[in-house]
């Protein structure tokens, strides 16, 4: 693939992780919040998340070779999912560390302590994630845009155990800790949900956002009126690649040389309309024969 390399981003994450699972864990220890131990948990995971990040990241940036001519750019999808799912694993031991202490409520110790250190590690997360979330964006990159989201999760996370621990210390109501540590966990289990749903959507080629399509139609507009016609518009995104096919019907009179030459302008102008790698595919044909109008999906219909 074309462009910078993001691994340098996957890199930050994982100095992230490292330093939030030190402090995090170090806070468990000295408060025995189950709030501060799902933080710890939720960081190991997001180490996880972050290795696997890497090595998808590592093959989705391989050029394009003989058995993938496609490149490899969808590879993107599988760690999106895996975090996703790694994210609802998360979620869950959240939930299985807060039941003990929501039928029996234990005291907090050091609390002060617990939340100076807590509050340290979710500025780190929260600066991280804000940069995997933009360069994610900038770049087209699922894999960023997930790993960005979990440490959000893990921020979200935070919040919510610095608001448990600040209200135990106010109100002296022990099952505050647990309870706001299970309401923070199905926040976390959304976040993963929709995570694999999105994920889900790329690897069966769902077309790309109806606004781009638009867009792409309203380019063809302006060739409409010089009598050529449009059809069989297919798109799908695989990570940081669009791939964009229709065919272009013009006058059966018209030369090879002709067609071609508009095919290539046309490509053009919907390659640079994208600010992300886009692969164009166009096929030509007769306007005026009926077998150019048998052949609008994805499977050829026979004119015969």
């Amino acid at each position: 693939m074309a462009g910078k390399s993001l691994k340098k981003f996957i890199y930050l994450s994982i100095f992230a992780a490292v330093m939030t699972i030190a402090l995090k864990g170090l806070a468990f220890k000295m408060t025995g919040s189950v709030g501060m131990l799902s933080e710890a948990l939720e960081s190991g995971v997001n180490l996880l998340a972050a290795l696997i990040a890497l090595v998808v990241i590592h093959i989705a940036e391989k050029p394009a070779d003989d058995d993938h001519a496609y490149g490899h750019s969808k590879a993107e999808y599988f760690s999106s999912a895996i975090e996703g799912g790694l994210i609802v694993v998360a979620a869950c031991s959240i939930v299985w560390s807060s039941y003990p202490r929501l039928i029996k409520p234990q005291p907090l110790e050091n609390m002060g302590f617990g939340l100076m250190v807590s509050l340290i590690g979710s500025l780190i997360n929260l600066f991280v994630a804000f940069v995997l979330l933009r360069q994610g964006k900038k770049n087209h990159s699922i894999t960023l845009i997930a790993d960005g989201k979990h440490l959000m999760t893990d921020v979200w996370t935070s919040i919510g155990v610095l608001t448990a621990i600040g209200l135990v210390k106010l109100t002296g109501w022990l099952i505050l800790d647990p309870i706001i540590a299970m309401v923070v966990a199905l926040n976390i289990l959304w976040t993963g949900y929709r995570l694999m749903h999105q994920s889900a959507r790329g690897l069966i080629d769902t077309a790309i956002p109806a606004s781009e399509r638009k867009e792409i139609e309203l380019i063809f507009d302006h060739y409409r009126e010089t009598g050529i016609e449009f059809h069989s518009l297919m798109t799908r995104q695989a990570g940081q690649r669009k791939f964009i096919s229709v065919h272009i019907l013009v006058p059966g009179e018209w030369t090879v040389q002709r067609g071609h030459d508009l095919l290539e302008v046309i490509e053009k102008s919907v390659r640079d309309h994208f600010p992300i790698p886009v692969t164009v595919f166009t096929h030509l044909e007769p306007v005026e024969d009926p077998v150019s109008h048998s052949d609008i999906g994805i499977d050829r219909q026979s004119a015969l």
